[in-house]
């Protein structure tokens, strides 16, 4: 018996991996020689590969591609009918498949729906991409992005709650119970003693 599970109407391709618990709804397709962690959920009308990454415990919600180039770690949520590109000058009449762009998002990371990932970009850890931007650039680690094309707005924490810095440059989360530094346009994190 299998340990995840595939809808009656969706297609799994030779050489998938699937870990336990993940679940694979309507309409979607896995294409051969990707690799998709536990605890995962793809909704209605998604495609994924060939040769695709995915870590555990991603939430990939309905109407998305994630094409070969592309590569999530864990707990990433991406919303509905995000597009993933994965060549920069595409032309219907010439074969670019020697040229695409490999698109990294990093643990944590939250994507709105209608978001547009233009290739070649790492989008950093727990950072929010709010819907419909468009990501033309890396993004910074618990960076806040918005627009078209992106830019960043703020910076989050790893609850996903806007962060506003002191004097001190100093921010704290109440949910997590972490301290947050800005040093240098950059966040890191520092673990409150209890």
């Amino acid at each position: 018996m299998s340990k995840f599970f595939v809808h009656e109407s969706s297609y799994i391709d030779a050489n998938v991996i699937i870990g336990a618990h993940t679940k694979v709804w309507h309409f979607s397709h896995i294409l051969s020689n990707s690799v998709i962690g536990k605890n995962c959920s793809f909704g209605q009308n998604c495609v994924v590969g060939p040769n695709v990454r995915i870590g555990n415990n991603v939430k990939v919600q309905n109407n998305i591609s994630i094409y070969e180039g592309v590569e999530i770690e864990d707990d990433v949520f991406i919303g509905p009918s995000v597009v993933f590109t994965n060549v920069i000058n595409p032309r219907s009449f010439i074969v670019r498949k020697q040229e695409f762009k490999e698109t990294f998002i990093k643990r944590g990371a939250s994507i709105g729906a209608n978001s547009t990932i233009i290739c070649g970009n790492i989008i950093g850890q727990y950072a929010l991409i709010g819907a419909g931007t468009v990501v033309t650039k890396d993004v910074p680690d618990y960076a806040l992005i918005i627009g078209n094309p992106g830019y960043q707005v703020g910076w989050v924490s790893k609850a996903g709650h806007k962060l506003e810095f002191n004097s001190e440059h100093l921010a704290s989360c109440f949910e997590t119970n972490e301290i947050y530094k800005l040093v240098e346009d950059t966040v890191s994190v520092i673990v409150k003693e209890d």
